[in-house]
């Protein structure tokens, strides 16, 4: 009888479903791109998945986020993103840091992709240093909020950005900073107006699962394609 991986090994072959299996993949962000992106990453077959997040889960999340429910709230997101991953292949070895990714983080992990999925800036360029400064390669989410047609969703490098408040504001960090450039999911959608005042902007799932499921394949690519 097939495997849950029966279908990954027919597109892949048995090779490259070798590799994904011995594959590290780090996710910083649990959240609406990346509880999507940790989702595809359990279901194509990545061996080990760290998980990066301080945050529990709130109400206003269910209408983004794939492990925001009614019976999630209040729960730490990696402990339910780890839940989830255990429940499509108890088999993937998870690991839980539940801390703020900052400037000040010291990590003693050496996973072989990064997916950036932080929402906010200090963190991202916080992140983008220490991946530089350990060698490892990754792929960073720019701005998913006020989006609402996932058919612009798209990846190139971050110069390339247009139609994206947080990418023209990552830009300036980095040249600061004198990081090179890298690749980035973005939308070439202009943002939405806001219908209601409030100090959150509005996004749907539609957006940012696609910009979830982007970037996954980005890192499943990454491995497929990588001499390990």
């Amino acid at each position: 009888m097939p495997d849950r991986l029966h279908r990954c090994r027919l597109l892949m072959g048995e090779e490259n479903l070798a590799k994904l299996q011995r594959a590290t993949v780090m996710v910083v962000g649990c959240g609406a791109v990346g509880s999507f992106a940790i989702d595809a990453l359990a279901r194509s077959g990545v061996g080990h998945i760290i998980l990066v997040d301080f945050d529990r889960i709130e109400e206003s999340n269910i209408n983004r986020q794939m492990f925001a429910t009614q019976n999630t709230l209040g729960h730490k997101k990696t402990k339910i993103a780890h839940e989830h991953i255990a429940a499509i292949s108890p088999d993937i070895n998870v690991t839980e840091l539940d801390i703020f990714f900052d400037k000040n983080t010291i990590l003693t992990v050496q996973p072989d992709f990064v997916i950036d999925a932080i929402d906010t800036i200090g963190s991202k360029v916080a992140l983008y240093e220490w991946c530089n400064q350990n060698n490892i390669p990754f792929i960073s989410s720019m701005g998913a909020a006020r989006k609402t047609d996932p058919t612009q969703v798209k990846i190139t490098k971050l110069s390339k950005t247009v139609a994206c408040p947080l990418a023209r504001q990552i830009r300036k960090k980095v040249r600061e900073r004198g990081l090179g450039d890298f690749p980035v999911v973005f939308s070439t959608e202009h943002p939405a107006p806001q219908k209601t005042p409030d100090k959150n902007m509005g996004s749907i799932v539609t957006v940012t699962g696609t910009f979830g499921l982007v970037i996954a394949n980005y890192a499943i690519k990454y491995v497929i394609n990588s001499n390990s």
